[in-house]
């Protein structure tokens, strides 16, 4: 972690983060009057209630036409990742192609030989209702998951397709559990993944686990959540994958960066930063900005206020029973090693986190439960709620169509 961090501005304008907002227990979740804390730690409650909803919804209908062509899952957001989960936790050998899509509608050739997901969790997203009504009309399967007494409710109703209902407690981006876990029991209904009462029960227990080690009431220095979050404070963060299901955390991870803590961030798989963007290793925020640097000064007095990359990287050396030979594992491992020491010799730190656990499900929960908390830490740090985007509620504003009457 760099020397003491001060809340004050730094020489290029942004607000340095306060490490002390994160020892005071009271003031900060005084300064979370939204929850997200208490959302996040939910985080294994959330994969327990949902299978048990999942488990109560008739998906029988699902498999009475047999295996699909293709599975569309649509969404936006964190709904929007749960297609990725998908398919990170079918692995490589899965008999059909998961596809996410991330806009209003479904793809033009989806029919009545697939699949279509439609998650939300509000219930009203246009992209989900879009895709279910364009799931309906076109005769393809439907399962629809979200917020229960929701338009999206009425719509699988209308087309006689399954709902699960996932009651909103907190936004969907601490909720991410709850809609993900109905993804896989839905795909598990069709054949597509091996996911058991077992994988479930560990993964829970595995979050819980990871949210008590993160808890706001832990000092900073046991913290790994908070160690993370001052670690990445008035940097540009860099976040890698060495593996699908680490570029999954990888990318969960930036997409809370920029929501809770409103960081820019680069996200993607270690296999495409080794065609080019690991470059940025090389540029003005990170070797460049080094070499300048004083060789002989105390690392204590140096200024925290500069702007640097801080590489954090997702690895998974673990193999899923379903998986090819580990030969590709075995690459990426060795991708993973060679650009931590990249890093090293520019002074570019690295933060890493490994993936634990037995099954694809709980590894991928290891690599995201103490990086959901790091965002909202972060966030606190620099005096922000996590909760509120002032800029979400603008952008809704300006881009709904005016009244009529108004010009």
């Amino acid at each position: 972690m760099a020397g003491p961090l001060e809340g004050a501005s730094g020489v290029h304008g942004h607000r340095v983060a306060d490490e002390s907002l994160l020892d005071d227990e009271k003031s900060m979740l005084a300064s979370d009057p939204g929850g997200m804390l208490r959302a996040t730690a939910s985080a294994g409650a959330q994969v327990r209630e949902a299978a048990s909803l999942a488990n109560e919804t008739d998906l029988s209908i699902l498999s009475d036409d047999g295996r699909p062509r293709a599975v569309v899952v649509a969404g936006i957001g964190t709904a929007g990742l749960t297609g990725n989960i998908l398919s990170a936790v079918a692995g490589p050998r899965c008999p059909v192609p998961i596809i996410g899509h991330r806009s209003a509608g479904i793809p033009g050739w989806v029919g009545a030989a697939d699949v279509v997901f439609a998650v939300s969790a509000s219930g009203r997203s246009p992209e989900a209702l879009a895709a279910a009504e364009a799931a309906a009309r076109r005769g393809a399967r439907l399962v629809a998951i979200g917020n229960p007494n929701s338009e999206l409710q009425e719509l699988a109703e209308r087309a006689r397709s399954p709902f699960i209902p996932v009651p909103r407690r907190a936004p969907a981006r601490a909720s991410l559990w709850g809609l993900a876990v109905p993804v896989l029991l839905a795909a598990r209904a069709i054949g597509l993944v091996k996911v058991n009462e077992a994988d479930l029960a560990e993964t829970a227990t595995r979050l819980d686990a990871d949210a008590e080690r993160s808890r706001p009431a832990a000092d900073s220095f046991v913290n790994p959540a908070k160690s993370l979050a001052l670690g990445l404070a008035g940097s540009i963060p860099i976040v890698w994958g060495s593996s699908p299901l680490a570029t999954v955390a990888a990318r969960r991870f930036a997409e809370t960066l920029a929501a809770n803590a409103r960081y820019p961030v680069m996200a993607g798989a270690l296999g495409e930063a080794g065609r080019g963007r690991v470059g940025l290793l090389d540029g003005v925020f990170g070797g460049l900005a080094e070499s300048s640097r004083d060789i002989f000064a105390d690392p204590d007095d140096e200024d925290d206020s500069k702007t640097r990359l801080r590489l954090v990287l997702f690895r998974d050396g673990g193999l899923n029973p379903e998986d090819d030979a580990d030969e590709p594992v075995a690459v990426e491992e060795r991708r993973a090693d060679a650009v931590q020491i990249l890093a090293e010799r520019r002074g570019v730190r690295c933060d890493v986190l490994t993936a634990e656990g037995g099954s694809a499900l709980e590894r991928l929960a290891s690599l995201t439960a103490v990086p959901d908390f790091a965002s909202l830490y972060l966030a606190l740090a620099h005096g922000l709620d996590p909760m509120a985007v002032p800029a979400i509620n603008e952008m809704k504003e300006l881009s709904n169509p005016m009244p009529e009457g108004i010009q």
